[in-house]
């Protein structure tokens, strides 16, 4: 049971580390070309992925409730979200939880929801970015600049990065499936 809740909290880690190192090189990158300036760009690059993951993380466990919530009543939730991270739920129920086998926090289905999530995390972004531009630069013009047009490139990143962590997810979830139930042949 310890090894099984050390091993999600291992994979959120390395989601949210991913996502921070993502967010780092495009920052870095977007500052540099609209400042011309490498130190304010390492500055902006340095600081505000910082907070963007901090948001990032709240956001995504934001969309992970909401989705559980449209499938599942708050005593159904609370139940699959523990039996889950313990691995004692049935497949098929996993199944009905989920629309596939395994715990995932996965891209909303349908595009409604992909696009609302999108967008939120682009607000969210937006509103990060500039308010950590204009601290570190004191000049608007740069830091709506940087507010406007980092986001939009971190945007387009992010719904790369959910796609991949989901595909990851669900190929480990396929993997667990096949290997064999060693518990039960004890």
């Amino acid at each position: 049971m310890v090894r099984i809740i050390i091993t999600t909290a291992r994979r959120l880690a390395l989601k949210i580390a991913s996502y921070g190192v993502m967010h780092l090189i495009v920052a870095v990158l977007v500052a540099l070309a609209i400042t011309r300036d490498w130190r304010l760009a390492l500055a902006v690059g340095a600081v505000e992925p910082v907070f963007q993951t901090l948001a990032y993380s709240l956001h995504d466990r934001v969309w992970h409730r909401i989705e559980q919530r449209r499938q599942l009543s708050r005593l159904e939730e609370a139940s699959e979200a523990v039996t889950a991270r313990l691995a004692l739920m049935a497949p098929q129920e996993q199944v009905r939880a989920h629309g596939h086998p395994g715990h995932s926090h996965a891209l909303p289905r349908t595009l409604k929801q992909v696009a609302v999530k999108t967008v939120t995390y682009g607000l969210m972004h937006f509103t990060v970015a500039v308010i950590v531009a204009l601290a570190l630069t004191r000049d608007w013009r740069i830091a709506l600049a940087i507010g406007t047009i980092e986001p939009l490139v971190q945007t387009v990143f992010f719904s790369l990065h959910d796609r991949v962590w989901t595909r990851i997810e669900a190929k480990k979830a396929r993997h667990a499936d096949r290997a064999p139930d060693l518990t039960s042949a004890i």
